[in-house]
C-alpha cells in the first residue's frame, strides 16, 4: 500500500525514442529486480512490474459511440454503445497500449464501487470522471481504461434485457472495433478508428458487470485475452432462482427498470413486459429465456483466461455461480485463478486491498503486455480461512476431497437425529410439516431439541477438524401428503467461535474515515478510496450453506411435475458449494425443513413430509475422504 505514486525521472520521450529504436522480445521476462526499460514495448519495469512512466493528468479522455448490429428498443435503428476512454497521450503518436474494460449498467445513477462513484458527479452532462481506480492507477503504466455503458443504459441507446444476448453483444461490439472492425463516432460525428491499441483487451467488474465479462468471454471474441469477474453471474437463472423456487416476483422485468437511462423508461415499458412474461414466475422452470442467458453452457468458447474472485458468503450473487463456472473452465483447461473469501458480496479492494492490487497488476501485466511475471506459477487458489487469514492451495476442490455418504440415523427420547456411514437398518422414518413463518433462526437454533418443523441431525463433538471443500449433495425420500412443496437443506457448524460477520449491513467488512490512494490524482478523479476492515461476532453455530428444492421439480428444472399426495419421491438436490473447516470440538449439523421465507418465495400448502431415514443420504465432500471422516467423528 501506499499514499502516492511517484513518477520515474526517465523521461517519457526518451522512453518512447528507445522503444522505437531497439528491437526486443515480444514476451518479456520481468523476473529481474532491477529497474528496466523494455525495448520495442512502450512501458517501463521495476521490481518485475510496469511502473507509472505516463502522465495521468494529461491523458486523453474521449467519449465515442460504436454502432451496434442491435435494435434493443426495436425503434427502426441501430443500437449506438457510448464508450468513455482514458489513455496515454503519447498514444496521439505512435504508442499503442491494450485496453482494461469495464462495460456497466451502473455508471448513470447506482454508481461503482463501496463509494458509488458515477460518471457525470455534478449533472453537467459531461463524464469527467472515471469511477474506481483502474484508470488512476493503470494508465500510467501504459494501458487505457475503457468503460462502456451496457445496451440501454446511461448515454446508449437501447433497453437492458437483464442478461440476453443483446447485453454480451452491446460489450462484444465495443471490442470488435478495438480491433478494426465496425464503425465508431467521436462526439462531433467524426468517424473515428482505434489505431492506438495493439487490440489487446482484459475485462474486468464486479457484480452486473463481472457479469457481461463472463458473457463476452463465452462468445470466443477475438482480442479478449482475459476477464477478472468479481461476484459475478454465470447464469442468470440461478440468480432469480434455485431449484426452481424464485427468489421473488418480477425480478428480470425490474432489474431492466432499475438501470434503463432516465431518458428511455417509457420506451422500453414492451421490452420490459416480455421479460416479465418470458421469465415465468409461476412456475419457476428453466426455459429457452433462462437458456440464453446461462454462460456456463457456453463455456468451450472462452478462449481468455479467467481471474474469478466470490465471496463464499455471497447471497446475492450465489457461490453456485464461481464453482459452476468453474468447473467448466477446468474441464476446458482454461488458464485460471481463484479467490475466495469469507466476506459476502464485497470487491476484493474493500476486503484484501493492498494484495488485490499488487495480484492485479501482475496479473494484467503478464496476460497484456505479455510481461513474464511468475502470476501463472503461484498457487492457483486463495482461501480465506478467518478474517484475513488466508491459504494458498493447487486447486478448487482441494485435492484429496472426496464425497463421503452420510446417512440419517433417527432420533430417540426428543433428541436429534445422528449422522452415520453405515447402513441405517430398520424401517425408520421421520416426519415434520413445513411452517412457512418459520424464521431460519428457528430451523437451526436449540439444535438439541426436536421439533415439528423441522428435522436434526447431529455429529458427536469433533475428534479432529474436518474439511468440507465441494458441492454437498442431498438425496431424500420421502412421501408428502399434498402436490407441491419447498424443501430447505442447511449445513450447520454448531460450536462458539469468532466468525466474519457476514450477515451484517457491510457483508463483512466495515468502511472507515481514513483513505488511502491507488494511482495519480486530478481534481476531478482522484485515486484515494476510504479504507475497510473485517467485521467478526462471536457466535454458538454458522450456517454453512444452504440448498432449496421446488418438490415439484423433482425430475429436473426445466419441467413441473404435480406431487401425488403420498406417493414415495426421490427428491435429489446440491446445495450451494462450500470450503470450510469444521474445528475440533463442534458438531456438524443436518437441518431438514420446509421453505425458507428469507431467501426465496414460501409455498402455502404446509405440507407434511414423511421422510425415509435408511434410503436417504447426504454426500459431503470432505478432504481426505470416509477414513478422515469416520476418524473425526471417533468411529
Amino acid at each position: 500500500m501506499f499514499t502516492k505514486t511517484t513518477y520515474r525521472t526517465l523521461p517519457v520521450m526518451l522512453v518512447l525514442l528507445l522503444a522505437t529504436i531497439f528491437a526486443g522480445p515480444s514476451f518479456a521476462d520481468a523476473s529481474s529486480e532491477d529497474e528496466a526499460f523494455l525495448p520495442n514495448t512502450g512501458f517501463q519495469l521495476e521490481n518485475g512490474v510496469t511502473e507509472p512512466v505516463y502522465s495521468y493528468e494529461d491523458a486523453i479522455r474521449e467519449t465515442i459511440y460504436v454502432e451496434s448490429s442491435l435494435d434493443s428498443d426495436k425503434g427502426g435503428e441501430r443500437d449506438r454503445i457510448a464508450v468513455d476512454i482514458i489513455r496515454p497521450k503519447e498514444t496521439e503518436d505512435d504508442l499503442q497500449v491494450p485496453v482494461i474494460m469495464d462495460a456497466s449498467p451502473y455508471y448513470e445513477s447506482l454508481g461503482r464501487g463501496n463509494e458509488s462513484e458515477i460518471k457525470d458527479p455534478d449533472g453537467d452532462g459531461i463524464n469527467e470522471k472515471f469511477p474506481l481506480f483502474y484508470d488512476n492507477y493503470f494508465v500510467p503504466r501504459g494501458y487505457a481504461v475503457v468503460q462502456v455503458d451496457m445496451v440501454g443504459t446511461n448515454n446508449s441507446d437501447g433497453c437492458p434485457t437483464t442478461g440476453g444476448h443483446e447485453e454480451t453483444e452491446s460489450a462484444k461490439t465495443v471490442i470488435e472495433w478495438l480491433n478494426g472492425k465496425g464503425t465508431a463516432w467521436n462526439e462531433d460525428g467524426e468517424e473515428i478508428e482505434a489505431d492506438w491499441t495493439t487490440g489487446k483487451t482484459g475485462m474486468i467488474g464486479k457484480s452486473y458487470d463481472g457479469t457481461i465479462a463472463n458473457g463476452v468471454a463465452a462468445t470466443g471474441v477475438e482480442g479478449l485475452e482475459t476477464i477478472v469477474p468479481i461476484g459475478a453471474i454465470s447464469s442468470w437463472y440461478d440468480y432469480y432462482r434455485y431449484g426452481g423456487i424464485p427468489f421473488y416476483r418480477n425480478g428480470p422485468s425490474g432489474l431492466s427498470r432499475t438501470v434503463t437511462s432516465s431518458d428511455s423508461i417509457a420506451e422500453c415499458a414492451t421490452v420490459r413486459e416480455e421479460i416479465r412474461a418470458n421469465a415465468d414466475d409461476e412456475t419457476g422452470d428453466y426455459n429457452a429465456f433462462w437458456d440464453e442467458r446461462n454462460f456456463v453452457k457456453d463455456a468451450s468458447n472462452v478462449d481468455a483466461s479467467v481471474f474469478v474472485i466470490h465471496g463464499l458468503n455471497d447471497y446475492n450473487v450465489k457461490a453456485n455461480h464461481f464453482s459452476n463456472w468453474w468447473e467448466k473452465l477446468a474441464k476446458n483447461d482454461v488458464p485460471r485463478k481463484l479467490w475466495l473469501t469469507k466476506t459476502g458480496h464485497v470487491d476484493p479492494f474493500d476486503f484484501r486491498r493492498a494484495e488485490w492490487v499488487n495480484t492485479l497488476h501482475k496479473w494484467f501485466d503478464h496476460w497484456l503486455l505479455g510481461i513474464e511475471n511468475g502470476i501463472m506459477d503461484e498457487p492457483r487458489v486463495d482461501i480465506e480461512r478467518a478474517a484475513d487469514e488466508w491459504e494458498t492451495y493447487a486447486s478448487w476442490p482441494l485435492e484429496g476431497s472426496k464425497s463421503v455418504k452420510v446417512k440419517l440415523g433417527p432420533a430417540k427420547d426428543g433428541l436429534p437425529g445422528t449422522l452415520t456411514t453405515t447402513a441405517v437398518r430398520g424401517n425408520y422414518s421421520q416426519t415434520f410439516t413445513d411452517d412457512p413463518e418459520q424464521t431460519e433462526q428457528e430451523m437451526v437454533e436449540d439444535n438439541r431439541t426436536a421439533k415439528e418443523n423441522r428435522l436434526m441431525f447431529l455429529s458427536p463433538e469433533l475428534n479432529e477438524d474436518v474439511t468440507l471443500s465441494g458441492v454437498p449433495e442431498f438425496d431424500i425420500r420421502a412421501r408428502v401428503d399434498q402436490k407441491d412443496t419447498n424443501l430447505t437443506a442447511m449445513i450447520v457448524d454448531y460450536g462458539t467461535d469468532e466468525r466474519v460477520h457476514h450477515r451484517n449491513r457491510g457483508e463483512g467488512v466495515r468502511t472507515l474515515d481514513t483513505e488511502s490512494c491507488w494511482g495519480k490524482s486530478t481534481d476531478v478523479d482522484d485515486a484515494c478510496y476510504k479504507e475497510t476492515e473485517k467485521t467478526t461476532h462471536v457466535a454458538p453455530y454458522e450456517i454453512v450453506t444452504h440448498g432449496w428444492l421446488d418438490a415439484q421439480n423433482w425430475k429436473g428444472l426445466s419441467r413441473t411435475s404435480i406431487l401425488k399426495p403420498n406417493k414415495n419421491y426421490r427428491f435429489q438436490w446440491d446445495t450451494l458449494p462450500e470450503d470450510y473447516v469444521f474445528k475440533k470440538g463442534h458438531r456438524i449439523g443436518i437441518v431438514l425443513a420446509g421453505s425458507d421465507d428469507r431467501w426465496l418465495m414460501t409455498d402455502d400448502t404446509r405440507a407434511t413430509f414423511d421422510v425415509s431415514l435408511g434410503q436417504s443420504n447426504v454426500k459431503l465432500p470432505i478432504v481426505g475422504g470416509k477414513k478422515a471422516f469416520e476418524q473425526a467423528m471417533g468411529w
